[in-house]
């Protein structure tokens, strides 16, 4: 009797533990949901992976893993296993610690590590992470291109007058083949008492496919202005025009201004 007795308080005793520990369990799920530490499984790379490097030689050379992470740092469109790009190459170069997308990945051969369509061409371009929209454009993103300047005029007379600084549309729509090498460089600027400050600017270079004609205008305004890059959907609208001028922005100010 006394043998049933110890044995039955035992087993409400693990019981009653058990229980307990299913609701730690369930509360520390709940919590780490409320605080965004909900956790995830992604496939990230742990080397450098090289343009045209396949996906099987890096799962072989173990550059490859399946690891958690927070859900709110998870990159839209992250992959969970390797299954569906097995047979694809890199289309960029991957660096230890970025999650895997299927957009980084194409079929091997040629130029086909770039993806460049039809007949046209692939350039590329250096811009800061304000420029290309942070680090949301990723090969097969969709992009706009805007330019902006401080034209001049070239006269008869071989002079020249300043015309207003402009942005305006460059080209509407382009595709990002490749995301390339983020570089620091130092940038240095000069307040109005003449206090010069510098900072370190990362900036990345873009590979873009586009015509010849697109080429040039992007090559032209690389050179004589900035270029910005804007992240575009299947719905975003955007259509070339006489783009905007401090006139536009500000017209209260050029009241009576010819």
């Amino acid at each position: 009797m006394a043998r049933r007795a110890t044995a039955l308080i035992v087993a409400l005793a693990i019981a009653a533990l058990g229980t307990t520990m299913i609701i730690w369990y369930l509360q520390g799920v709940d919590a780490r949901a409320a605080d965004g530490r909900e956790y995830v499984e992604v496939v990230t790379a742990t080397e450098v992976i090289a343009p045209g490097e396949s996906v099987r030689d890096a799962l072989a050379a173990d550059k490859l893993q399946t690891r958690k992470v927070v859900r709110n740092d998870l990159s839209g469109g992250a992959l969970t296993s390797t299954a569906s790009i097995k047979d694809l190459v890199a289309l960029s170069t991957i660096y230890p610690g970025q999650q895997l997308i299927a957009e980084q990945f194409g079929q091997p051969g040629g130029e086909q590590v770039l993806g460049i369509p039809g007949e046209r061409l692939a350039i590329s371009v250096e811009l800061t992470d304000p420029e290309r929209v942070a680090g949301f454009v990723t090969p097969g993103s969709r992009v706009a291109i805007f330019v902006s300047g401080d034209p001049e005029l070239y006269l008869k007379d071989g002079s020249t007058r300043k015309l207003p600084p402009l942005t305006r549309v460059l080209l509407p729509k382009v595709q990002v083949l490749g995301v390339g090498d983020t570089t620091v460089t130092p940038r240095t600027t000069k307040d109005d008492d003449g206090t010069e400050t510098t900072e370190q600017v990362p900036r990345t270079i873009l590979t873009i496919a586009v015509s010849q004609k697109e080429a040039e205008r992007v090559i032209y305004g690389a050179r004589n202005g900035d270029l910005t890059f804007a992240l575009r959907t299947d719905k975003s609208r955007v259509v070339n025009g006489p783009g905007t001028t401090a006139r536009e922005l500000a017209p209260e100010l050029f009241r009576g201004v010819s």
